[in-house]
């Protein structure tokens, strides 16, 4: 049958062991002699076999006690390195948080979140995967990353929680080659026979535009595809055609005239930056941090 021995005893043995005395043992337990010694009785008691072979100077180890040493000692320090590890994750000076993060997220509103959190935790490990939004939310949903910020649309399962974090407006914009179209006021229907430049059709933005045309009884029909917005703004600098884009992702360009902004009848419906997390898997400690860094 197995030995039931409290761990606690094993524990004393440990530092009794290690100083080869029953009072140093006492002092970095914060017990007193009597107690260790008596711990000790008991041990060996249970074991039924003399651990210590004790005098005046302290104590040495039996070959016993010299066998149950080696393997106490390894299994305390790695008990001392777990509970190390747990204290630095428990204080944010050490962890890891993997997110999973769409283009337009990381540019307009993530990547500011994560230099703040990176500039008060510095130990915490940042691990950004870029996807599309459904790519994203099936990597949480999978359990391959602790959360994700997406774009809107988005379609969630049950299990997973959706949380909107911020919004956005999308702007029109083309080349310098479309000045002239700067003063008009254009309608959807009156894009039928320019360049467009939307993103892959697998994506939830060309599903949103392809929407939004026919709401409004136009097609959208594209003329070139990019894959992600940063391209699809260096066909637009490169006088390929018109482009729907964050209007934060354009500022820039928009304020040192390499693109121009060209204005519409119809509204854009605005969009969201959204937080996509399993409510059932509990995270780490860092994780937490950062998703209320996010949500508050």
């Amino acid at each position: 049958m197995p030995m039931y021995v409290d761990w606690e005893y094993y524990k004393i043995f440990y530092y009794v062991a290690k100083y080869q005395n029953f009072t140093k043992a006492a002092r970095v337990l914060g017990n007193n002699q009597p107690n260790i010694t008596h711990s000790m009785n008991r041990l060996e008691s249970q074991l039924n076999c003399v651990l210590f072979i004790r005098s005046n100077r302290g104590v040495t180890l039996t070959p016993e006690g010299e066998l149950l040493y080696a393997r106490i000692a390894s299994a305390a320090v790695q008990i001392q390195e777990a509970e190390e590890e747990l204290s630095a994750s428990a204080t944010l000076e050490h962890g890891a948080i993997s997110i999973s993060t769409t283009e337009t997220a990381l540019n307009i509103y993530l990547s500011e979140k994560l230099r703040s959190f990176h500039t008060e935790y510095p130990g915490i490990r940042l691990r950004i995967s870029n996807h599309s939004t459904p790519q994203a939310v099936q990597a949480v949903k999978n359990g391959e990353v602790d959360f994700a910020i997406v774009t809107t649309p988005a379609e969630v399962e049950s299990g997973l929680k959706m949380m909107e974090l911020s919004s956005f407006h999308e702007v029109l914009v083309g080349g310098k080659t479309f000045a002239a179209l700067a003063n008009q006021n254009l309608s959807l229907k009156d894009l039928s026979n320019s360049p467009l430049i939307p993103l892959s059709d697998e994506s939830m933005t060309r599903r949103f535009y392809r929407q939004f045309f026919l709401d409004h009884d136009a097609i959208l029909k594209p003329d070139t595809e990019a894959a992600t917005t940063d391209q699809m703004l260096t066909l637009v600098k490169s006088e390929l055609g018109l482009a729907f884009v964050p209007e934060p992702m354009a500022k820039g360009l928009l304020e040192r005239g390499e693109i121009i902004q060209l204005h519409l009848q119809e509204i854009i419906p605005l969009r969201s930056i959204c937080l996509v997390y399993d409510r059932h898997r509990p995270l780490n400690t860092a994780a937490r941090k950062f998703q209320q860094l996010l949500t508050k």
